[in-house]
């Protein structure tokens, strides 16, 4: 399997679970790659780490949740999993 579609697998796999607890590890096994060729090909082919990528996908579905929902903030905090509005707010500026 070439570089790409395993990075592309690797992000459908993202989308896909990105509201649970998304580890490198976890990742790494659900392909059964180690973590390092995962974060190595992941990071030449997006430009952006695994971590980073997470974190951005999350907090543009947070924006979406903000603009589109009533829900209370530190709600959607927690859903992006972030500890606290603090982080969360942190995080988005």
């Amino acid at each position: 399997m070439n570089n790409h579609l395993i990075v592309k697998k690797v992000a459908d796999y993202i989308e896909t679970h990105i509201n649970e607890d998304l580890s490198l590890d976890k990742i790494a096994n659900t392909f059964h790659y180690s973590k390092f060729y995962i974060a190595r090909i992941f990071t030449k082919e997006t430009k952006c780490t695994v971590y980073k990528y997470i974190q951005r996908r999350r907090l543009t579905l947070a924006a979406q949740k903000l603009v589109e929902t009533e829900q209370p903030i530190v709600e959607i905090a927690y859903e992006a999993q972030y500890d606290s509005q603090q982080a969360y707010t942190l995080a988005f500026k």
